[in-house]
């Protein structure tokens, strides 16, 4: 017979799963201790190839810069509902970074004339994305796959395959610099400037449009139920169209942080390998974004970055010599499933994560 305090610690222990399930932000709070506990007692034990200290997880968030921001592009489109998706930022990347490369790097411009025009770019070929989706009625994966395959076409043959590495686009390098945080720092490890300079205001300006403009809540509406939403008199078409091009907005802010990264204007930055896409799919799904649409946070998306780019980071130093990077992409494919089916198990017992 169950006595009362074994069915209180029962409630709690439901009460505590539930919290978990449904608030993604203390999940991924959660998970994100573990790895790091984890691999501080692997470090310690003398498991790993190097330290997996502090200041190594400070240096490893230059990784999280390009990641988090294209993790909240993806934010955006996943959220218009649909099946949105825009598996065309990684060649938006390259292509605005070429454009960015000849802006700055050989035309001469200034810089802040230069990230504005990048950005302007990006935002135009998200547009097409937004006009193919919203106006023409494609699907959103082959709209965005057929013009993944035109911009990295067009990013490698507009300098005849080669990177533009001038003086100037190499001087960009300082953009990757650790810097000292203020009246704390001494205490604390460098962190990329490039936090500061583009990913915080970034996130700032993504979540004071989701949440504190009326563009946000019809977006939110428009992916919850776009039927009813356009019954309401809103505009479906518009607001889905400016989430993609919002998102190749940012996709050309990500060009000048990688051109800034490698000193080089690279025709390949955003495609080479595995590509930025699937990353930032993958990140803005561990993030609680609802692949149907409607439901995602900007806080989500930047703790499910960090719990990649730690969780690689560890990972690297726990193999020798190369196989560390093809173990990243098992932790990839792994933490994407585990995101998804976690979504699913969500929807159906509790009606959705906040």
């Amino acid at each position: 017979m169950t006595t009362t305090a074994e069915k209180a610690t029962n409630t709690e222990k439901s009460d505590w799963l539930k919290i978990l399930l449904t608030q993604r932000i203390a999940l991924l709070a959660v998970l994100i201790v573990i790895i790091v506990v984890t691999f501080f007692i692997n470090d310690a034990g003398g498991y790993l190839t190097a330290p997996y200290d502090f200041d190594y997880m400070s240096a490893s968030l230059i990784n999280a810069v390009p990641l988090a921001m294209l993790g909240l592009a993806e934010l955006l489109v996943i959220l218009s509902g649909r099946g949105g998706i825009d598996l065309s930022v990684g060649a938006i990347v390259s292509l605005a970074g070429m454009g960015f490369g000849f802006a700055y790097g050989e035309w001469g411009w200034p810089l802040w004339l230069a990230i504005l025009g990048t950005a302007a770019f990006g935002a135009l070929l998200g547009a097409v994305n937004g006009f193919l989706v919203s106006y023409i009625g494609f699907p959103a994966l082959i709209a965005t796959l057929a013009t993944f395959y035109a911009y990295k076409s067009l990013a490698i043959v507009i300098n005849n395959q080669q990177p533009i590495s001038t003086e100037p686009i190499q001087e960009l390098f300082s953009l990757s610099k650790p810097v000292e945080l203020p009246l704390i720092g001494q205490y604390l490890p460098d962190v990329p400037l490039g936090i500061f300079t583009f990913l915080l205001p970034t996130a700032v300006a993504v979540w004071l449009l989701l949440a504190r403009t009326t563009y946000g809540r019809r977006l939110y509406a428009i992916g919850t139920n776009d039927v009813a939403a356009r019954w309401a008199g809103l505009p479906v078409r518009d607001t889905r169209f400016k989430a993609y091009v919002y998102a190749g907005l940012i996709s050309g802010l990500v060009a000048v942080v990688t051109v800034g990264q490698f000193a080089s204007a690279r025709p390949d930055a955003g495609v080479s390998g595995n590509g930025m896409a699937l990353p930032a799919i993958t990140i803005a799904v561990l993030g609680g974004v609802a692949i149907t649409g409607g439901i995602g946070r900007v806080a989500g998306v930047v703790l499910a970055t960090l719990l990649i780019v730690w969780l690689n980071a560890g990972i690297l130093l726990a193999f020798v010599g190369n196989e560390g990077s093809q173990y990243q992409l098992l932790a990839l494919g792994a933490v994407l499933v585990f995101a998804a089916l976690l979504n699913g198990l969500t929807n159906r017992k509790y009606g959705g994560t906040s």
